[in-house]
């Protein structure tokens, strides 16, 4: 450890992301693919303890036990034994004619009630251990909605309710995108605490494609609404039907339609119905959305954009060579922008007329015929991913974007702080350092939106400079701290900071003795 941690700052930093590539003599075929490996960083009184672990999902078992990959993943599909006899292979392509997915849960954490569960965006999620990082039990949404698809990137109102998304496919001879509900707590008269068995559906949009549903991996929250975004990048679900068969895999029937637009959906809270008025705006990827907020009769939302679906593409590992991070070029640079709709639209307005009147930004949205509105983005800032703010203001006015600077080449260089309302930049970068998402901790008493220290695990590409944990202060973005680990740490994805008072993790301080002694578990080969 060099520099100094503020003493407030207790608890746990959970992070998720692919960490085994290689299993037996079979390799994935795509980065996000690879069994998930969970990290944490302990921070107990200005001192760091590590540690990491393979989620033992169903997938993960059953890969090791075999010695070779047998569980399909998105980019990559698992073909049948060889040796395995002809009704075994039979079954195998049967079950894959309507998948049941992965439980690969690779890519964030979530807090429900007092549970943490490691999650993907399938229907898939495993309960873990954040202190131990032990598999619990696996839970399927579809026992409680019916959606096969869901978003690794729920929201939490000030309850700790969480709000999802998730799509269901073909139920009832229909394709429709669900909103659903898990409460925080469950009604005291009732045996169990589990809150996940009181889920429910808030509403509904049916696709504008029965056979080909939007991708989509985050939406929006305002205090009212919600923002969810049916991009043309879309998933073909007769292709996906035949994929085994045809011996491709079924990232390969997810494709960027250019010649559609992308629907603007804005569903009101208290009653599960979209607004009537049909947004749209050009055809465009989003994977990150930043926060939404209400102000004046609009919503205003803010996202990362590309023109293109080219990111995904990237991520195979035949791409991911000792030359990746100078030859891999995005065709399309991830950009914040920022919409603006209104929420009721004047009868009286004139076709082509802008009826956003707000002087706080220069999106427009432009009233058309037949109930359509076309939305123009006001350009914020080129070149970032990964974003996170000050969840306080999540679904509030707000003013700082906490991410990874991202140019051309997907892999982040730096962290940045962008001011919304001044349009500034603050940055943290050094040689040879490769940041994670960053993550804001407000410290105690924070008057402002900016008081409290950003964390970010960074993996060092320098074989003789170790990975380290970054501390920050996130208001002069000056380093306060970074505690280095000699271990093979992974660029990671996403993850949340459990402060002690909700992951009673002071017990879990390790003794000197423990400190003192090797690790008896091996970290991941790094990739």
């Amino acid at each position: 450890l060099t520099g100094r941690i503020p003493s407030w700052l207790q608890g746990i930093l959970l992070r998720n992301g692919p960490g085994m590539h290689t299993v037996g003599e079979t390799r994935y075929n795509h980065w996000f693919d690879g069994l998930a490996l969970l990290h944490s960083f302990m921070i107990r009184d200005g001192e760091v303890y590590y540690r990491s672990k393979y989620l033992r999902s169903d997938t993960y078992n059953a890969n090791i036990k075999a010695n070779r990959i047998v569980v399909s993943e998105f980019g990559t599909m698992a073909h049948p034994d060889p040796c395995k006899n002809v009704f075994s292979k039979a079954f195998s392509y049967f079950s894959h004619i309507i998948p049941d997915f992965t439980d690969n849960c690779l890519i964030n954490i979530m807090k429900c009630g007092e549970d943490f569960y490691a999650i993907t965006e399938t229907n898939y999620i495993r309960k873990i251990n954040p202190q131990t990082l032990e598999t619990l039990e696996k839970v399927d949404y579809r026992n409680y909605v019916a959606v096969n698809l869901a978003t690794s990137h729920p929201h939490y109102d000030a309850a700790g309710n969480i709000l999802n998304l998730g799509t269901s496919i073909m139920d009832k001879g229909k394709t429709k995108y669900m909103i659903f509900k898990i409460p925080a707590a469950v009604p005291e008269d009732e045996t169990g605490k589990d809150p996940l068995k009181h889920m429910k559906v808030l509403g509904s949009i049916t696709s504008h494609s029965l056979l080909s549903p939007s991708y989509y991996h985050s939406f929006g929250v305002t205090e009212n609404y919600i923002v969810f975004l049916e991009q043309p990048f879309k998933l073909d679900i007769l292709k996906m039907s035949t994929a085994y068969i045809r011996g491709v895999n079924w990232a390969s029937c997810l494709s960027f339609h250019k010649e559609d637009q992308t629907y603007i959906h804005i569903i009101d809270q208290r009653t599960g119905k979209p607004l009537p008025t049909k947004f749209y705006t050009d055809p465009m990827v989003v994977f990150h959305h930043v926060n939404a907020y209400e102000e004046d009769g609009c919503l205003l939302f803010d996202v990362i954009a590309y023109e293109d679906g080219s990111l995904y593409q990237l991520f195979y590992l035949a791409n991911l060579n000792q030359d990746f991070e100078e030859n891999s070029r995005l065709t399309s640079i991830p950009t914040l922008r920022r919409f603006a709709v209104p929420l009721e639209v004047d009868k009286n307005a004139e076709v082509g007329s802008n009826v956003i009147k707000l002087a706080s930004t220069t999106a427009r949205a432009l009233k058309e015929k037949d109930d359509r509105v076309y939305c123009e983005p006001e350009l914020l800032y080129e070149g970032l991913e990964l974003p996170r703010i000050n969840y306080a203001y999540n679904g509030k006015p707000y003013r700082y974007v906490f991410a990874a600077e991202v140019q051309w080449s997907p892999i982040p260089t730096k962290i940045l702080k962008y001011d919304v309302l001044t349009k500034s930049t603050l940055k943290w970068g050094q040689e040879h350092c490769w940041p994670a998402e960053p993550l804001f901790i407000p410290m105690p008493g924070a008057k402002d939106e900016d008081d409290g220290i950003i964390l970010s695990a960074i993996v060092s590409t320098h074989p003789q400079k170790l990975p380290f944990l970054l501390v920050l202060d996130a208001k002069s973005f000056t380093e306060l701290a970074r505690a280095s680990i000699d271990v093979d740490m992974h660029l990671d994805l996403h993850g949340l900071f459990i402060p002690d008072a909700e992951g009673d993790t002071r017990e879990q301080a390790p003794s000197q003795e423990q400190r003192d002694r090797a690790p008896d578990c091996p970290t991941a080969p790094q990739t």
